[in-house]
């Protein structure tokens, strides 16, 4: 299956004056690009924060003849809490991520309206043609139509019609995030629908070229998101979400080593405040006049289906 930008792969350099790793792209179904740092990124891996101090307070300390124990009911400990966060925010945000299918790949969507507008990666939908959409709840893909693209900050809108009970997602503002904020990405990596991997916000501010390749151009985006969080071929165009349930980003490269092999733990995601500027100018005009953010490429028009 090819693969995902939004799940690209990030390289890594060398250890000393070597220049810096191409991190490989992974498009939305098919495409892969490579992503140029311009320092070289260290992975942080996870330390979970549930250490196996289990709070077990209510220990049987029963004096009672009948050995019942006189020990309070315990608080829910802080193990149960977390998992109670990240059960609500995967119950809030999933029913609104999408897969998309293309007839060369696949990769995911967010649902930015009821009218059916769908924000997602460029490179995800390609030219356009043969679009379906299989939302979470339904059994059968619906055909979806292009209503524009902005290559330059690999980002489009797509929209499928006549579709009853579609749920809008929630966007977040992205400019409040901070490392070591939990996150979740949303999507259908490898063709997994619905699945869903947990990190923490590694970094912000991040700047990442994409240079071209046969399947799409070359893209330097702005003000990206570093995260922990998995991120494999068919998570491009998905959401990066908040344990509120908030989505603050699309998720869209994946880092690999210089030689092609996985970098785990570095991931990259388009922020949310980036995103929806551009979706909302696409689906208001089909085009973008008026890029979203300081960190945004300069201006152009561009692109409409």
């Amino acid at each position: 299956m090819p693969a995902n930008r939004g799940n690209a792969a990030l390289p890594v350099p060398p250890a000393g004056p070597a220049r810096p790793q191409m991190l490989t792209g992974v498009r939305g179904g098919a495409l892969t690009a490579a992503v140029v740092l311009a320092v070289a990124l260290s992975g942080c891996a996870g330390s979970g924060s549930g250490s196996g101090s289990g709070s077990g307070s209510g220990s049987g300390s029963g004096s009672g003849p009948d050995g019942a124990g006189t020990g309070t009911a315990s608080e829910p400990s802080a193990i149960t809490v977390e998992e109670g966060a990240f059960v609500s925010a995967i119950a809030r945000v999933l029913p609104s991520v999408v897969e998309i299918r293309t007839r060369t790949g696949l990769g995911s969507g967010v649902v930015l309206n009821a009218a059916g507008d769908i924000v997602t990666n460029a490179h995800v939908v390609g030219d356009g043609a043969g679009l379906e959409v299989l939302l979470s709840a339904s059994a059968a893909p619906v055909p979806a139509s292009l209503v524009g693209i902005y290559r330059p900050d690999d980002l489009a809108v797509i929209r499928v019609s006549g579709v009853p009970g579609l749920r809008p997602a929630t966007f977040g503002d992205s400019a409040k995030l901070v490392a070591g904020d939990v996150v979740l990405a949303i999507g259908n990596p490898l063709g997994l629908s619905s699945s869903v991997t947990e990190g923490i916000v590694s970094a912000v501010g991040r700047t990442v070229s994409e240079p071209a390749t046969r399947a799409a151009p070359g893209a330097t985006l702005p003000d990206t998101i570093q995260t922990s969080a998995a991120i494999n071929p068919g998570n491009s165009g998905g959401a990066l979400a908040t344990l509120d349930g908030d989505v603050v980003g699309i998720p869209t490269l994946a880092a690999a080593s210089h030689a092609g092999a996985a970098a785990p733990g570095i991931g990259f995601a388009i922020s949310s405040n980036i995103a929806v500027g551009i979706a909302t100018q696409l689906v208001s005009t089909g085009r973008v006049t008026n890029p979203c953010s300081d960190g945004c490429p300069a201006g152009g028009t561009e692109d409409s289906p």
